[in-house]
């Protein structure tokens, strides 16, 4: 099988993808839970910081309890909770009481397999292709976390950048020196602007966990690609949040997340960054 997966990228390709769609069912957890679980430790800690005594609660990790509908409470069986083909099959309601299953499940799951299926493609069956897949997956949830809950969990950024880092000792991506540049200028970029924005304005532009996700993604792909990330992310950004005043009349005080822009721009530096890097010097060359 292994030999198998070296020799056919068709089949590599294939692989991952199903391994991404049943990724992508476990993330649809993490992206629910883990806010949940950061809010309980923080009232654990305020409790205890105060002297309080904090209540006993059951049991809530990425693990247990089992997944269950929020509506009626009805356990997902193991037949349920097939990637995409469950939420098809049972019409997107509960099999319990009917109600509407967010689209979002099988949203996540579909963008998992596709992007580890095209990951696998791209790099081929080796560390580069391998770890691609789990930057991805990291992506893909701090993505969904930020649009729910405006955090970018440390959970998730700092074993991020500590893996790219490394990943590039030796060099799977990039330079160990580049690298390392790559992770101190992406923090070091976004603190700054945040630091000049609320010295000029009196107001925090963006919140700590985005530095340390521009930083994961300079210890990736090394400092050479951040100029090209901070360029897409900023305009697609800036565009969304045009789009969303406009349309949607989004006030304009209500902040609206860095994070998934910063991840959309990663992925594209990832894929493509080398060539559309060369593409712009070369329209710069007299």
């Amino acid at each position: 099988m292994l030999l198998a997966l070296q020799t056919s990228p068709v089949l590599f390709s294939v692989f991952a993808g199903i391994i991404g769609l049943m990724v992508g069912s476990f993330l649809n957890v993490v992206i629910h839970r883990l806010p949940k679980m950061m809010e309980r430790e923080w009232h654990s800690q305020c409790a205890e910081l105060s002297g309080q005594t904090a209540e006993p609660s059951p049991s809530y990790n990425l693990l247990v309890p089992r997944s269950a509908c929020p509506h009626c409470g009805h356990a997902i069986g193991a037949m349920e909770n097939i990637p995409v083909l469950s939420y098809l099959f049972l019409r997107g309601k509960c099999k319990g009481c009917g109600a509407a299953i967010s689209l979002r499940y099988p949203i996540v799951e579909s963008i998992s397999g596709l992007l580890s299926a095209y990951a696998a493609w791209h790099f081929g069956f080796g560390l580069a292709g391998l770890a691609a897949i789990v930057f991805i997956w990291a992506l893909i949830a701090l993505t969904f976390i930020d649009f729910d809950t405006q955090l970018l969990p440390d959970d998730i950024t700092l074993p991020l950048l500590w893996l790219g880092l490394l990943l590039n000792l030796n060099g799977a991506y990039t330079t160990l020196p580049n690298a390392v540049i790559g992770a101190t200028v992406g923090y070091l970029t976004l603190w700054s602007v945040y630091w000049l924005f609320k010295l000029a304005t009196g107001k925090e532009g963006m919140g700590f966990g985005d530095f340390k996700l521009l930083a994961a993604i300079g210890a990736w792909l090394g400092w050479t690609m951040l100029p090209l990330v901070i360029l897409l992310s900023s305009v697609v950004g800036a565009v969304v949040g045009i789009v969303l005043i406009m349309l949607t009349k989004h006030g304009r005080n209500i902040p609206i997340p860095f994070g998934p822009y910063l991840a959309g721009g990663g992925l594209i530096a990832l894929f493509w960054g080398q060539t559309l890097t060369q593409n712009y010097l070369q329209l710069l060359a007299p």
